[in-house]
Order: structure tokens, then sequence, then C-alpha cells
């Protein structure tokens, strides 16, 4: 799959990245909605990830502090690179701005694919919505 990814503003990505986070956390891993929306989507930087045809099939975003979360692939297009594509837009961004450092609670069963990417885990395991997680840590300068 020949994936583009577009990084931009929540105003721009919100109705395409509600729609991919509400599939695979809410409906797909149980997630409460309650949990699953917050007050920091408007000041994030979001990346989408689109399949061949247009269709949006991945998204994530990045806080101001660093945080790198939301990440999301559609069942149908994981495995095709682009969530690894969003994670590569997302980082890309962080250096742009000159961050030093980025962190994200992984799902343990994802660790290894931020793992690739360079991120190294940091603590104990531990259970965020009912889903184990592991805080994972990336330096960039």
């Amino acid at each position: 799959m020949s994936a583009s990814v577009l990084v931009c503003r929540w105003e721009e990505a919100q109705e395409r990245a509600k729609s991919i986070r509400y599939s695979v956390f809410v409906e797909e891993q149980g997630v409460p909605m309650e949990l699953e929306w917050d007050d920091k989507d408007a000041t994030s930087w979001h990346a989408l990830g689109f399949a061949e045809d247009g269709t949006p099939v991945a998204t994530g975003r990045l806080l101001a502090d660093g945080h790198i979360g939301r990440m999301a692939v559609l069942k149908p297009a994981r495995g095709t690179g682009v969530g690894a594509r969003v994670l590569d837009a997302l980082m890309a961004k962080a250096a742009e701005l000159g961050y030093p450092r980025l962190i994200l609670n992984a799902q343990t069963d994802a660790a290894p694919f931020y793992a690739r990417a360079g991120f190294e885990p940091v603590g104990e395991e531990f259970v965020e919505a009912g889903i184990s997680h592991i805080e994972m840590r990336k330096r960039l300068v």
C-alpha cells in the first residue's frame, strides 16, 4: 500500500481522526468514550494516514509537551506500513519544532512497533482504560 500522510491541526483533522479513533478505540477495544476525547486535541498536531484511494485509515497526535498518542490504524490497513508513516511524520514534526525527546504510552502488544522506531521502554507496565501499557521514550537531540 502506498500511503500518504498529512500533518495538520485539529480543525482540519477532527472529522477523520475522530472516525478512526472511534472505530479502533471505542468500538474495537472497548475504551469508554469519555476517556477517548479530551481537551488536548485542540492544541496538538495530528497526523492522518491515507490509503492509495485517499481513504483516511490511520491517525496519531503530538502534544505540545512531546507526548505522542492516540495512534490508531483501521484493521484493514494494519501491516501495510501506514502506521509507521504516521509515526515518522509525528517524529519529524517534533524534530522540526525542536522537541528534545518524545514520550508515549504504548499498548504492550504494540511496544515492538515503537521499539523499531527507536523508542525504549521505561518503568513497569500499567493499565490504562483497561489495557496494559508501557511508557516508552525516544531522545531526538
